[in-house]
């Protein structure tokens, strides 16, 4: 694997534009939310100074604040004192950071329940580095890795996860499929959501979430199509479709995607899933005509058919309408697993 040389990587990202245009997802979707991240203070100077940061912050509502945890929990008195605060003199959510470094399982769990009790009830699970560097070796009576802390700590309780992602690829990974399996195995262990570390290079992080998307599995199934209905824009119906008839395989299909999406940081899609089929878009909507088709085709029902595959898109609303773009596509043909897959 061809890692990019840090100084070209560093020079290209201050010799150009910092980031690109934001992806545009829709009118409705709001600004992004952020989290921002904190190092326990060491001294009474720099708390002072933590806090005229945390107050100059807070009236951005993050979605949440994390407070890391030093090599072998070096700063665990400093994280938790500075969380427990949080929680107390602040409307901030916060997050713990919490590692399996130099820790026993009970007493990273004892550390968990503190939290707990605390208040706190999100996490942001680690592996963690060696202090003062050098081979990462698990503890012998603890977690082993980040999959197995975020398997222990819901065995505590029903904590708010987070976990780390590389879209750099970890530097011990053997290769980016390696690398996301492992996400994925803290991902089935409970985790709620993977953050990543910095980057310099938006189409590094695309590139992941291509990667992230692409691991998306499921298997063929049929669908049928039942009833029409309308959409209306302003007061005026403007497209007629005909829907889709429930079926559990195709809601646990876009259950799976919005978790990846979600999962990847993209919001979630607040309004209701209705599958359907666009049949018109009506420029000069005739309201009589309209009641008249939906009464004829008010009971259709078509004849059962294969869906093997299937397109994830994006859109942008202009004024002649919605552009639509294919982002990735997924052939469901070679895959037998079960549907939880």
């Amino acid at each position: 694997m061809n890692v990019p040389d840090p100084q070209t990587t560093l020079a290209r990202w201050l010799s150009g534009p910092r980031f690109s245009r934001l992806p545009d997802h829709g009118p409705d979707a709001g600004p992004p939310k952020l989290s921002f991240e904190f190092f326990p203070p060491r001294t009474d100077a720099l708390e002072a100074q933590l806090w005229a940061c945390i107050r100059r912050l807070e009236p951005l509502a993050p979605r949440f604040v994390s407070v890391t945890y030093g090599a072998g929990g070096s700063t665990q008195a400093r994280t938790h004192a500075t969380v427990a605060r949080i929680v107390t003199d602040t409307s901030l959510t916060p997050a713990a950071h919490l590692t399996c470094v130099g820790a026993s399982r009970g007493e990273i769990d004892d550390v968990a329940r503190q939290y707990w009790d605390a208040g706190i009830r999100h996490i942001v699970a680690l592996r963690g580095d060696v202090p003062g560097g050098g081979p990462y070796v698990p503890h012998p009576d603890g977690y082993a890795y980040a999959s197995d802390l975020v398997a222990g700590l819901k065995r505590v309780a029903d904590f708010e996860i987070s976990v780390a992602a590389y879209p750099e690829i970890h530097p011990t990974a053997s290769s980016p499929l390696a690398d996301l399996e492992n996400l994925k195995r803290k991902l089935d262990a409970g985790a709620t959501r993977a953050i990543t570390n910095y980057f310099f290079d938006n189409a590094t992080f695309l590139r992941f979430l291509d990667l992230a998307l692409a691991a998306v599995r499921g298997r063929a199934f049929a669908l049928t199509l039942a009833g029409v209905g309308t959409f209306a824009k302003g007061g005026r119906e403007t497209q007629l479709w005909a829907g889709v008839a429930r079926n559990p395989a195709l809601d646990h299909l876009q259950n799976k995607v919005e978790t990846a999406l979600q999962r990847a940081g993209l919001e979630p899609e607040r309004r209701r899933f209705t599958p359907h089929v666009t049949l018109a878009r009506l420029r000069h909507p005739d309201t009589d005509k309209i009641i008249e088709w939906l009464t004829q085709h008010a009971l259709y029902t078509s004849e059962e058919f294969a869906v093997d595959g299937f397109h994830l898109y994006s859109s942008k609303l202009t004024s002649d309408g919605s552009i639509y773009r294919i982002e990735h596509s997924y052939d469901l043909r070679g895959f037998h697993g079960e549907t939880g897959d």
